[in-house]
């Protein structure tokens, strides 16, 4: 007996199918199934032969894979009883709701006094499926592994691309085939981390980021995780995600987060438009324009002085910034990281009178006025260790990070606390944005720290909703959608260097749209790389996402105040669609190019940004070739910054003397010439459907 669902759109289709009433496997994910198909004989149709030194019937690979069932892989659920027993479940069927948009599963094993619910819905606006698992149990029980809902990927994906970085080199994308065993990815870090983006994409061979199939996966969990991408010796392949643990506390009920997927059969970029789109859609900002930011830290680090915070916010405000974040050393005896982390008060040797004159100077230059935090953190030498050492998350003895500690999030006592600072200085303060930074691994993998950080943002969001926040941990170190459910923006990476940014931006566009990623245009001689780079190709860079500085506006001469100043007013008289648009990343036929396309929604416009990293092979740029365009419609392209052509251009490509026009179909096939460059610098070009 067969039962089966259907969960799709007019992009993707997923079939799940229940032989006997066992646990459902995915027996279809793929471009979408015309109306009417016949989604049992799909059950049927899909189903494998057996041959010498195989069981008689092949286990399936259900959304949660049971050992009870023989399942020769990576199982779905590890755990144990009170006295120790592992947990052997034979789920059955026992009841399923759906709707066009979702599909909830119950399925039970009274003899173990289990009961799992798979839960499933798919965005109708972006295409992006949710997945998540749950498990109640009767008894008290131990769990070491729950995996979101497994699905199964075909043997056309045979190309994975994985997550990896470090400090200041975020969204390294690591390419790999799959291969018989299981390929396991377990960050016990305690938080997302640089080194372990909760995401990966399996992918046919050849394709790109404009063409080809794709499977996309992303864990939408702030704390640490664990990846499985298997391929059994029979040849089928399943990927699981879920927490990384060593052993939940013993409780009745437990739940992954939520696992975002789609299919893609428009390569790269068709995967990333809708987690893109997923988050533009659902976070929630105070205001839907984003304000041009600016942040002190790279200007003055410790060392707070207010005349020259004045100074400093007024010269921002002249280049056209919106917003002042004052960052680390405002509270506590803050000289140096090595102290008051936990003392949220003001300290009154640099603020004597509070942070009222810095606001209201910041104020009546018509900005809006941030603050930084580092809530979840300690230093030893504070008021707060000193009271309550037992508030420290792991041993006393364990290794420093950064000079600090970290904080019981799920002490109910620590949580309270921290509202009640932060809720203080928020009352008494006009303070209409947080950069709330986390700049160390976790002593130990603990999901609690995790759900009680949540709880105090959640607490604090609900009391302050018109305060935004901003998730920031060393950079990159705490990015993906279970944060960003709380959050309205992301410090992508603590490196300002726009030759690293580019490269940074460009791979977590995948799955990070403009609107809530931040980019600041760095100093001169950039702080974490020593390079020295123009202020053009600083300015775009960041022009590229959410707009912001973080140099000392001081140190400006007039040219490169001049140049900042344009491209800022550029930004924002296209913030309004470019942080609404689609980030299509462009296959670039020279690779020393980075170059992607800001599409607006509708189609109508569009802005391509073409960066040259370092000297190309060839002496001639490669015509640049477009993506998303409609074949048939005809459009204007245009420099935005013709004015930056040297004078070792000498030649007469059309565009370089002005605008051209052409068909969709033609600027994606053959592409745009382009006038010579340095490397080290980029074209913008600006399109517009005629």
């Amino acid at each position: 007996m067969i039962k089966a669902w259907h969960l799709g759109d007019a992009r993707q289709s997923l079939v799940l199918a229940s032989q006997d009433d066992r646990l459902p496997a995915a027996v279809y994910w793929g471009a979408a199934l015309p109306a009417g198909e016949d989604i049992e004989a799909i059950a049927r149709l899909g189903e494998f032969d057996v041959t010498g030194g195989m069981l008689d019937r092949n286990p399936e690979i259900s959304l949660c894979p049971e050992a009870s069932r023989n399942f020769p892989g990576q199982i779905g659920l590890v755990g144990r009883t009170a006295s120790g027993a592992p947990l052997c479940p034979e789920f059955r069927f026992q009841e399923a709701d759906k709707t066009d948009s979702t599909l909830n599963l119950v399925f039970g094993d009274d003899s173990c006094g289990l009961k799992l619910t798979i839960l499933l819905s798919l965005d109708d606006q972006t295409s992006l499926y949710k997945l998540k698992t749950v498990l109640e149990s009767r008894d008290p029980i131990t769990v070491d592994w729950l995996a979101a809902p497994v699905l199964q990927t075909p043997a056309s994906a045979s190309r994975l691309l994985e997550f990896s970085g470090r400090w200041c080199s975020e969204f390294q994308i690591r390419e790999s085939e799959f291969l018989p065993g299981a390929r396991v990815r377990d960050n016990r870090t305690g938080r997302t981390d640089h080194a372990h983006f909760p995401a990966f994409l399996a992918t046919a061979k050849g394709t790109s980021n404009t063409a080809g199939e794709v499977y996309a996966f992303h864990y939408g969990w702030s704390g640490g995780h664990k990846m499985v991408a298997e391929e059994l010796a029979d040849g089928r392949r399943q990927v699981q995600f879920g927490h990384a643990t060593a052993g939940y506390a013993i409780e009745t009920r437990f739940e992954t987060a939520p696992l975002y997927a789609s299919y893609s059969a428009e390569g790269l970029n068709g995967s990333a438009v809708s987690f893109q789109r997923h988050l533009r859609k659902s976070v929630t900002f105070s205001r839907p324009e984003r304000p041009v930011h600016y942040n002190c830290w790279e200007a003055v680090y410790f060392d707070h002085k207010l005349d020259e915070l004045k100074d400093i916010a007024t010269r921002a405000a002249d280049l056209g910034a919106e917003r002042f974040v004052l960052d680390d050393g405002w509270f506590g005896r803050r000289d140096d990281d090595t102290t008051s982390l936990g003392d949220w008060w003001i300290d009154e040797r640099k603020y004597p009178d509070g942070l009222a004159p810095l606001i209201d100077h910041v104020k009546g230059l018509g900005l809006e006025f941030g603050l930084w935090f580092e809530p979840e953190m300690i230093n030893e030498d504070s008021d707060l260790y000193r009271q309550h050492p037992d508030w420290v998350l792991g041993s006393l003895t364990q290794i420093r990070g950064r000079q600090q500690l970290v904080l019981d999030m799920a002490n109910s006592l620590v949580r309270d606390h921290l509202f009640e600072r932060i809720s203080e200085l928020l009352s008494t303060n006009v303070i209409s944005y947080i950069k709330w930074d986390h700049n160390r691994v976790l002593p130990q993998v603990a999901a609690e720290q995790t759900v009680g950080t949540y709880e105090l943002i959640d607490r604090l969001r609900e009391g302050f909703p018109h305060v935004e926040i901003e998730s920031c941990s060393a950079g990159g170190g705490r990015i993906d959608f279970g944060i960003l459910e709380r959050t309205q923006r992301v410090w992508l990476s603590d490196s300002n260097d726009a030759l690293e940014r580019q490269r940074i931006q460009h791979d977590a566009a995948l799955f990070l749209p403009a609107s809530i990623t931040g980019s600041h245009v760095g100093p001169r001689k950039c702080h974490t790389s020593g390079r020295v780079l123009s202020m053009s190709f600083r300015a775009w860079t960041a022009a590229q996402r959410h707009l912001g500085f973080e140099m000392d506006p001081r140190e400006l001469d007039t040219d490169e105040a001049a140049t900042l100043k344009a491209v800022t007013d550029w930004w924002k008289a296209n913030r309004e669609w470019l942080m609404q648009a689609d980030i299509l990343r462009l296959d670039s036929d020279d690779p020393s190019v980075i170059a992607e396309l800001h599409r607006e929604e509708t189609g109508g416009r569009f802005v391509a940004f073409a960066a040259l990293l370092q000297t190309s092979a060839q002496i001639l740029p490669r015509p640049l070739r477009l993506s998303g365009l409609e074949p048939a419609a005809r459009y204007r392209v245009d420099l935005a910054n013709r004015s930056e052509i040297s004078n070792l251009s000498r030649g007469s490509p059309a565009l370089k003397s002005g605008p051209i026009e052409a068909t969709g179909q033609y600027f994606m096939s053959h592409g745009i010439s382009l006038p010579w460059k340095f490397p080290g610098t980029l074209w913008v070009l600006e399109g517009q459907r005629i």
